[in-house]
């Protein structure tokens, strides 16, 4: 800051005199900003000719081939800051600005050729460039919706996640198909099955209040990046109607969210393995 004619340096972290490469490319390379990069350039350029008001002698090109380093050093420098705050203090957003740095990284190493030899050090830059586990660090995992149908005859399903359970639905009000000879073998995934059901107005409102109960949850569930939902659909044999119910929620889902959904039918399943 100026005052009374005197320049005062205030930082809260560790301000110090330096290169004045190092401002802008702090400025200009913050990860998150993400600034694209002809903006970077537009504003380097717009940085360079108001220095010229106050250092005379500045000679542009001698700054731009010198700036890129910088880059480097600033981009080196968060990066330390980031890990450290995220693998060894456990903030994990911090590992969320990551990707963004190495993809900045990646982009000086296609275009940029820096006045100095490092090969050591661009061997290293590239290996981070390369890793996969970096580049995904920090990105939020979907949602996993564990829909599941089951015979009321035998247990309720276990919540293997952890949470303690989710929804469960009881299909045995809705008409059921099972009590007819031609049905006996099918399932509610059969296309003969599927016609029975959808022929009742009764399904079609059942279908309708549950997916608005649900979705209500994944919508919630999304936004406080909640890992785990559980929805259990079950009937008296765990064929027909659960299986119907299950494949219709785990349809409508799929369709308007982006999420991960785990689709078991224990029953079938469990006939499948004898």
């Amino acid at each position: 800051m100026i005052s009374d004619n005197k320049s005062y340096f205030i930082d809260y972290q560790g301000g110090r005199k330096g290169a004045l490469q190092y401002d802008i490319a702090s400025l200009l390379y913050d990860a998150k900003a993400n600034l694209p990069n002809s903006i970077r350039t537009q504003l380097l350029n717009y940085y360079i000719d108001q220095l010229h008001l106050y250092i005379f002698d500045v000679d542009k090109n001698k700054f731009i081939e010198h700036y890129y380093g910088y880059v480097l050093i600033r981009i080196m420098q968060a990066m330390g800051a980031y890990g450290f705050r995220g693998f060894y203090e456990n903030k994990t957003h911090f590992l969320q600005s990551i990707p963004y740095a190495i993809q900045n990284i990646q982009d000086i190493l296609n275009t940029i050729e820096l006045p100095v030899k490092i090969p050591t050090l661009l061997n290293v830059l590239q290996q981070i460039c390369n890793s996969e586990i970096l580049k995904n660090l920090g990105q939020k995992p979907k949602l996993k919706v564990s829909i599941n149908s089951f015979s009321y005859k035998k247990s309720l399903p276990v919540d293997q996640s952890g949470n303690g359970g989710g929804f469960v639905f009881d299909c045995r009000a809705l008409p059921n198909p099972g009590r007819y000879i031609e049905y006996k073998s099918s399932t509610g995934r059969d296309s003969n099955v599927i016609s029975f059901l959808e022929n009742e107005q009764e399904v079609h409102q059942f279908i309708h209040n549950v997916y608005n109960i649900v979705s209500q949850s994944v919508n919630r569930y999304i936004e406080r990046d909640f890992s785990n939902l559980m929805i259990n659909f079950g009937c008296t044999g765990g064929q027909h109607r659960s299986v119907y119910c299950a494949e219709k929620i785990s349809e409508m889902l799929n369709n308007n969210f982006d999420i991960n959904i785990e689709l078991n039918h224990i029953e079938q399943t469990q006939l499948n393995n004898q």
